[in-house]
């Protein structure tokens, strides 16, 4: 009953001649939520997909949608994760969100790319032990903090951000980190939209060529709305941190709860 009333509503309710989206045949589509240093919540979410996944027939795929690191109290330790099979047996894709562009842009030049440092980094920069000096960042502190992370991070960490993807579409679902400029074609979108829009995306009340699943912009719930799922819970600040499972034309949220 749950599946048919999600996929109602995911359809565009009134709009009857518009068929609901569909997950690639025999496939269970899993899309997790931004993570930002929660390693903790990670680990128990990790634990809930494949606990569902077990329990059906499909041939699960997870999808991250970007945000792993800053912010939260330990990147180093998300990243080591999700580096090391976090979901044996699943095909895995993982896309690259606007915190990890910050930090690669930090480690090509801590000049230009200091504003990571303001929105978020310095939780990164301390997860991997790099001491955090008070008072104004000089130019010289920059280079230090760059260099003292280029040290410490481990060679499979620098591996898997650089290979990050900008987006994925399975079935009648496009999969992004912030979500699509309304109007554009997939193939012409512009990074700076996928991994940073808001407005308009998130105002546009039309379908676009795919049910777009995105994080990025935080909610104290998943949005299942006719054109767009938004799945970014602030498990950083809210203490919880969201997937969902796409099968067939059902949809199912799976959610972790940090313990207080």
């Amino acid at each position: 009953m749950i599946g048919r009333m999600l996929a109602r509503l995911l359809s565009g309710g009134a709009q009857e001649d518009v068929p609901p989206p569909e997950a690639p045949p025999g496939r269970i589509v899993y899309a997790i939520g931004d993570i930002h240093g929660e390693a903790a919540l990670l680990e128990a979410l990790l634990g809930k997909i494949r606990d569902d996944a077990a329990a059906r027939e499909g041939a699960p795929l997870a999808v991250f949608l970007g945000d792993y690191v800053d912010r939260g109290p330990d990147s180093r330790s998300v990243l080591n994760l999700l580096c090391d099979a976090p979901l044996p047996g699943f095909a895995i894709d993982a896309l690259t969100g606007n915190h990890e562009q910050g930090m690669l842009a930090f480690l090509a030049d801590p000049l230009s790319g200091m504003a990571w440092l303001e929105f978020g980094g310095l939780a990164t920069l301390s997860s991997y032990g790099v001491p955090i000096q008070p008072g104004t960042v000089t130019p010289a502190r920059l280079r230090d903090y760059r260099n003292q992370l280029a040290e410490r991070l481990p060679d499979e960490h620098r591996r898997f951000l650089h290979r990050l993807r900008p987006w994925v579409v399975h079935g009648d679902y496009l999969f992004v980190h912030a979500g699509v400029r309304p109007k554009v074609p997939l193939a012409a979108q512009r990074m700076e939209d996928l991994l940073w829009i808001r407005d308009p995306f998130l105002a546009w009340p039309d379908r676009h060529e795919k049910m777009v699943v995105h994080g990025h912009s935080v909610r104290f719930a998943p949005e299942l709305l006719p054109n767009r799922i938004g799945i970014d819970t602030g498990a950083y600040a809210t203490g919880v941190l969201t997937a969902v499972a796409l099968e067939g034309r059902d949809l199912r949220v799976l959610q972790v709860r940090r313990e207080r």
